[in-house]
């Protein structure tokens, strides 16, 4: 199992912070953001392999579910 940001829309929002700076906003100045999008990934494979059952509750929550 893994829940962290989503890498993309980091990357998106990182784009947005070039753009600012670009059009002569002071780097400076511009507030700091935290990631707002996680994801929860469940890896069913690895955990079948290492004999751990993932109940379907944890399985509905998850973004993707890797089988």
């Amino acid at each position: 199992m893994a829940y962290g940001p989503n890498v993309p829309d980091n990357f998106r929002r990182a784009a947005d912070y070039i753009d600012r700076i670009l059009k002569g906003a002071n780097p400076a100045e511009l507030p700091i953001q935290e990631p707002v999008k996680f994801e929860f990934v469940v890896n069913l494979k690895t955990a079948k392999a290492l004999g751990l059952t993932i109940p379907p509750t944890i399985l509905a929550r998850a973004d993707e579910v890797i089988e």
